[in-house]
């Protein structure tokens, strides 16, 4: 059995999810194919929540009124007979109930959760009925009934293995299941989600759950490419990369794949294959235990960092001073991206501002603490690119216009990571498309 994922863009008109049917029905083999929510709507929906929370009620009833138009309009192309046509409408009525009920109930968190569910049930709701129509055998397969999170946001894949087996074992006849992607259960049984960009991280952990043959991500580009084809004219697909080295560039700003979706699938050893929704012939990007090739394969760039300065003179052979600096961020649960250290001064990156007033006041007794925003962090990926020749010359080469702020170098095998304000992010993109691809 396989899983397929469909991004917001691949299912975001009626066109598009006939393009998708025809994708998941070409071959014969079992599929679970995970949706998003159609393109636009999570947005709409965390305004419709901003606007309730704020007690905006009439802005929010506008906005639910805009986005119920999008959804009459979009069914009323995608089905065409009466029978699925009333039962579309159906669905669409029942949905924007409970948004319109909301409008007049105490706003929470646990309902902003259950406001932004609203995407993903509506999508595959309303794909399983234009699979109805098309008379193709299918099982809608809610995903509340089997993904769930800890009280640390992290998921139970003990438990989501063994419910979801249970479900699957009970619809032995089926090869076609159809669920949602983004959203889950909380450890308190409360409809939560697994933030944005979570559909990745949905597939993944089901491929992972039920051992998947394979976990392919439809998007709307061909694969992992060498740079951001945003900002940097020239860019290549990459046919193969490790697991390692697609995590690497997943968390360092790659949008293409969320940066948690890599690891159920490596630690199970399912293969990911990035895919192109609109150019299904292409090659894509194959993700397994092996890197296929040596060198540098890719640059992704991480917007939104903050470098945190820490100096002190008594961090001078100081045994422990660093494991009491660590300690703060860990209490604050705050990931640390970069860090370098000289005899009397440690620098730290990180990419959230959630708790970063009480981080200060915890770091100022250990000596001089000083911050600098608006900086991003610009990697280099590839297999052994720390052995491999001319790397750094090249690298160092393409930057001598570039002030670099810090540099993270030997930590991996498979990254060089350095920290440059985020004015420059752009040239540093373009140089080292030049400088490392030959690309201009």
């Amino acid at each position: 059995m396989k899983i397929m994922k469909f991004g917001g863009t691949s299912v975001g008109k009626p066109e598009r999810m006939r393009q998708v049917t025809e994708l998941i029905t070409k071959e014969a083999e079992p599929k679970i194919v995970v949706l998003s929510a159609l393109s636009g709507t999570t947005n709409a929906l965390v305004e419709i929540g901003n606007s309730i929370a704020s007690g905006e009620r009439e802005q929010a009833k506008q906005q639910i009124d805009k986005l119920e138009a999008h959804y009459q309009s979009f069914i009323k192309e995608l089905v065409k007979k009466e029978k699925t046509y009333a039962k579309a409408k159906a669905i669409v009525a029942e949905h924007f109930e409970f948004l319109n009920i909301i409008l007049k109930i105490s706003f929470s968190e646990a309902l902003s959760k259950d406001i932004l569910a609203q995407g993903e049930l509506l999508s595959t709701k309303l794909f399983c009925t234009y699979l109805e129509e098309q008379g193709i055998d299918h099982m809608l397969l809610p995903a509340l009934e089997f993904m769930s999170i800890d009280a640390h946001d992290e998921p139970q894949i003990g438990s989501i293995k063994v419910k979801l087996s249970q479900l699957l074992d009970q619809n032995k006849n089926k090869k076609l299941f159809i669920t949602q992607g983004y959203i889950c259960r909380n450890s308190r049984g409360e409809v939560d989600n697994l933030k944005r960009g979570g559909s990745d991280y949905s597939a993944s952990l089901i491929a992972a759950a039920i051992n998947a043959s394979v976990c392919e991500i439809w998007t709307d580009i061909d694969g992992m490419h060498n740079n951001d084809p945003r900002v940097v004219k020239k860019t290549v697909a990459i046919e193969q990369l490790s697991f390692e080295e697609a995590a690497e560039l997943a968390y360092f700003g790659a949008k293409i794949l969320h940066p948690a979706s890599i690891w159920p699938a490596q630690f199970y050893k399912v293969p990911v294959k990035l895919l192109n929704t609109m150019e299904p012939e292409a090659k894509g990007t194959l993700i397994t235990e092996e890197a296929g090739s040596v060198g540098v394969k890719a640059i992704a760039a991480k917007d939104g960092i903050i470098a945190i300065n820490i100096r002190s003179s008594r961090m001078l052979l100081a045994y422990g001073f660093l494991r009491k600096i660590f300690e703060v961020f860990e209490k604050y649960r705050t990931s640390i991206d970069m860090i370098t250290t000289s005899e009397v001064a440690v620098s730290v990156t990180i990419d959230s501002t959630v708790h970063l007033k009480e981080i200060l006041k915890e770091l100022e007794p250990f000596g001089t603490v000083e911050t600098e925003d608006n900086h991003t962090i610009v990697s280099i990926v590839g297999n052994e690119i720390t052995q491999t020749k001319d790397v750094l010359s090249k690298l160092f080469d393409a930057l001598i216009p570039i002030p670099v702020r810090m540099v993270s170098y030997g930590g991996s095998k498979h990254n060089v990571s350095l920290l440059v304000p985020s004015a420059y992010k752009t040239q540093t993109l373009q140089l080292l498309n030049k400088g490392l691809f030959g690309l201009e």
